[in-house]
């Protein structure tokens, strides 16, 4: 009985066998998906939007609307959680078996703590992208000086060149 090594390709590879003559007679790909599709028995969509914190069932501790001061409740947050895991520890201490509540109430503010961080990923993004392209502007404007000099520096060696060649 014969193996080979590596499987066959398969057999849609044959849709290119023109393309070296012909790069038009590939297959158009197909086009993207938009709005919800299937994916291993879970729907996903297409559309990047962060759900609100009551679409996943969570109460929200911060005010809702668009002018959120994200400074100010990421700080009252995070004193709310320092304060409940104190408290925590307290209940573990005196009344172990009443820790329940206020694991809950951690989890709660976790979760209003993560929500509040994710909203503000699309602006961090565009932070990072014109970080990114200022850095960009900046390399290529030292390559243009960078050439220059040496443009400047190559034509003095031409005229030294030449006044030396002219005085001989």
């Amino acid at each position: 009985m014969a193996t080979a090594t590596y499987p066959p390709p398969p057999p849609y590879y044959r849709l290119y066998k023109d393309y070296e003559q012909d790069p038009t007679s590939a297959p158009e790909p197909p086009p993207p998906i938009q709005g919800t599709y299937q994916l291993y028995g879970a729907t996903y969509t297409t559309d990047d939007v962060l759900p609100s914190l009551e679409d996943q069932g969570v109460r929200q501790l911060y005010p809702k609307g668009p002018n959120v001061d994200f400074k100010k409740e990421l700080r009252s947050l995070n004193r709310e959680l320092q304060l409940h895991i104190l408290e925590l520890a307290d209940v573990l201490i005196e009344r172990p078996s009443q820790y329940a509540r206020r694991v809950e109430d951690i989890s709660l503010i976790f979760k209003n703590l993560h929500h509040l961080l994710n909203s503000l990923r699309p602006h961090q993004a565009r932070a990072t992208l014109i970080h990114i392209l200022e850095l960009q502007i900046q390399r290529r404007k030292q390559a243009v000086e960078d050439i220059k000099r040496r443009r400047e520096e190559a034509q003095r060696l031409l005229k030294e060149a030449l006044g030396t060649l002219e005085g001989q």
